[in-house]
């Protein structure tokens, strides 16, 4: 399927799935950087989805109501990251990524962590994770955004059998061990491990193009997805973050609203260990070279939580950067795919 029919089947489905309450909630939310009236927001906020394939969260979020045609042109948005996903990345090879299980078994020298697949672990593999693990995440296979991963104690005495089969009705069928992230890290929320996303492009020349650099940090739940009420702020060439961070509704956090942390100016520790870890991974399956890393930093380096084959987009709002432009002629740039 060519881009013109990817992005035609992307309009039919945003048609079908048309919510007035959404509409309704993101005018709201972007009044907070314009004074337009809700019912022109709305009527705006639909034409960008056509014409510059964008979700409605996403034009609350990046303030798109205070930018010119000019700059509008400017974002890359999540339904080209899904176009150039089907362009460049191979349908046979993103099962690599797609299934949990397959990832950790190609990557399984730079995980940094023990887990088990509970649906083919046998009793006595589990009994003796169990043993050495007072808790442990447990998450879907195939789950995306977040979805389905929690952390969960397992009380001395906890009958494995009875846990596998709990879990695994939930469709929670991985098990992994905790990992200790740096006290850098952990000072900026300890109550999830807050990751390093970085998306990644391996061109036809070798070249590793970084598309963009995010520090993802928790707030009041077990994981730092922004889908979890999570918050992001971009990092520079050094992995510094030179702004404040940002959720999903738009609020601005300088300081961590939990530990006090200031956000912008935090040194992501061990970074250029991190680059040099995407160097290794990038090219284990050349066959997709469009990804987005998550990446935890523990005491003792950087480790791989997964890999995702159709990355989020991540981009600062206007109202935070004072930059009205976007990341597209990044991506195009360096992918050399017409988005």
């Amino acid at each position: 399927m060519g881009q013109s029919g990817i992005r035609l089947g992307y309009l039919v489905e945003r048609a079908a799935s048309l919510r007035v309450g959404n509409l309704v909630e993101f005018a709201r939310q972007s009044r907070r950087v314009t004074r337009k009236p809700v019912p022109l927001l709305i009527a705006d906020m639909l034409w960008c989805s056509t014409r510059y394939e964008l979700g409605f969260r996403d034009y609350a979020m990046w303030d798109f109501a205070t930018l010119s045609r000019a700059e509008r042109a400017t974002w890359m948005t999540h339904p080209k990251s899904h176009r150039l996903n089907v362009a460049v990345n191979a349908p046979e090879e993103r099962v690599w990524f797609s299934d949990k299980v397959r990832f950790y078994e190609r990557f399984a020298d730079v995980i940094g962590r023990e887990w088990l697949d509970l649906r083919v672990a046998g009793d006595a593999a589990l009994r003796d994770f169990v043993s050495r693990h007072a808790r442990a995440v447990v998450k879907p296979s195939d789950g995306v955004g977040g979805g389905g991963v929690e952390l969960i104690d397992i009380p001395a005495g906890t009958d494995p059998e009875a846990l596998r089969h709990e879990l695994v009705e939930r469709g929670q069928v991985l098990m992994d061990a905790v990992i200790a992230q740096h006290e850098t890290m952990s000072a900026l929320y300890p109550g999830a491990v807050n990751t390093v996303r970085m998306i990644t492009f391996l061109a036809p020349d070798d070249r590793l193009h970084v598309l963009a650099a995010v520090l993802r940090i928790g707030n009041g739940a077990a994981v730092d997805n922004f889908a979890s009420g999570g918050m992001f702020t971009l990092l520079d060439e050094n992995g510094v973050a030179p702004l404040p961070a940002v959720d999903k509704r738009g609020t601005v956090y300088d300081l961590h609203p939990v530990t006090g942390t200031r956000i912008a100016g935090f040194a992501v520790p061990h970074f250029d260990r991190v680059l040099a870890l995407l160097e290794d991974a990038a090219r284990r399956v050349p066959g997709v070279p469009y990804v987005g890393w998550d990446i935890a930093i523990t005491p003792d380096g950087p480790v791989l939580i997964e890999g995702n084959h159709n990355s989020s987009v991540f981009q600062t709002p206007p109202s935070v950067s004072g930059v009205k432009t976007g990341l597209l002629p990044v991506y195009r740039a360096a992918t050399g795919v017409d988005l």
